[in-house]
């Protein structure tokens, strides 16, 4: 298990957030709130040029979203660091990106259950092991794997989470009002962009 460092204990939590919805802000404010970490930084995955998705909004509107969604709550903070990193971008590369910038810091990699699966396929992923822990936060259906008996690999009791950003893109499209799944101002933004109406 890696060595604490002095300095803030923060937990890394990415996503393309497109768009960002209330599954996401509940687990990063359970983690800010139950574990021993003093921020959640919201990492937003950057559009791949070379895989455009019509769904996928830029960058920066995903950011803003992000923004919106957490409001004036301090734990938790947007973050862009991908977005001047190479494509594509790389969990490692980027947690030893952030140690340059932060050297008193000590990241922790938050990822969902489904992700244990296909751990093993992640670029580096043996040395994230070896120098990161990783808080997992449970998805429905989920029934253990056998990384969960690394001592820096934590399964946490957040609420499971149904809600997703596929879901909300769709419903967006057919023309529903799904204002309640979404933060506050998200939302409004994304009616007055007229955002996945097609």
């Amino acid at each position: 298990m890696a060595k604490a460092k002095a300095g803030k204990s923060i937990a890394l939590y990415f996503g393309s957030f497109n768009p960002v919805h209330i599954g996401h802000l509940a687990i990063a404010n359970y983690i800010a709130e139950f574990e021993l970490v003093d921020e959640v930084w919201m990492v937003v995955s950057p559009q791949n040029p070379l895989k455009v998705k019509q769904s996928m909004l830029a960058n920066l509107h995903r950011l803003q979203l992000v923004k919106i969604a957490i409001g004036e709550y301090k734990k938790i903070k947007p973050s862009k660091i991908e977005f001047d990193l190479p494509i594509p971008s790389y969990t490692f590369d980027t947690l030893k990106h952030l140690e340059q910038l932060h050297p008193g810091f000590s990241f922790t990699l938050v990822i969902g259950s489904d992700n244990l699966e296909t751990f093993h396929k992640w670029k580096d992923y043996q040395r994230i092991l070896d120098n990161y822990s990783l808080i997992v936060y449970p998805r429905p259906g989920f029934v253990g794997h056998k990384l969960l008996e690394l001592s820096n690999i934590k399964l946490i009791d957040a609420p499971l989470m149904e809600i997703s950003s596929t879901f909300i893109r769709s419903a967006i499209k057919s023309k529903k009002d799904i204002r309640h799944f979404l933060p506050p101002g998200v939302w409004d933004y994304i009616k007055e962009m007229h955002f996945y109406e097609k």
